[in-house]
């Protein structure tokens, strides 16, 4: 695979129907670690936004004119006590994983194109997502925990 890539921001945005492939894809990629094509949807216009302290880009690989790969990263609009952004999906086709080094392509054009720090959450039972993002640079800092309220049970 060539390493072609397309980098989508706020001021060079998707299509309607782009926007609808990355979100079908990242909820079909995702697999058992993804969520609602309703919450990537919102990720996806969050990165989107042109409002101060919002906004983002996401960048998809792409092989035979499908995508193979996505990334989302949303600004947190916050720096040294939150990291300034936050890396919300990345997924790779499973026909390309590990051989290919996408995930990593993925992972290194972002660090190349943002600016500030870079967190992410990784489900406790994704081993190799874990062991994937340690060799990269990535470490534990904290435990993230949630309260949802009664009210969103």
């Amino acid at each position: 695979m060539g390493r072609n890539l397309t980098i989508y921001t706020p001021d060079s945005k998707t299509s309607k129907e782009e926007k609808n492939k990355i979100v079908k894809f990242l909820y079909n990629h995702l697999e058992q670690f993804g969520d609602s094509k309703s919450a990537i949807s919102k990720s996806i216009d969050y990165a989107f936004s042109t409002e101060k302290g919002k906004g983002g880009f996401i960048i998809v690989a792409i092989d035979d004119m499908e995508p193979v790969g996505v990334l989302v990263m949303n600004k947190t609009g916050m720096s040294e006590y939150i990291p300034e952004n936050v890396l919300v999906y990345i997924a790779v086709h499973k026909n390309y994983r590990v051989v290919k080094g996408i995930g990593r392509y993925l992972i290194e054009k972002a660090l190349d194109i943002s600016e500030g720090e870079i967190a992410l959450h990784v489900e406790y039972d994704n081993k190799s997502a874990i062991k994937f993002y340690k060799r990269i640079g990535f470490s534990t800092k904290y435990i993230e925990m949630r309260l949802l309220k009664r009210s969103q049970l």
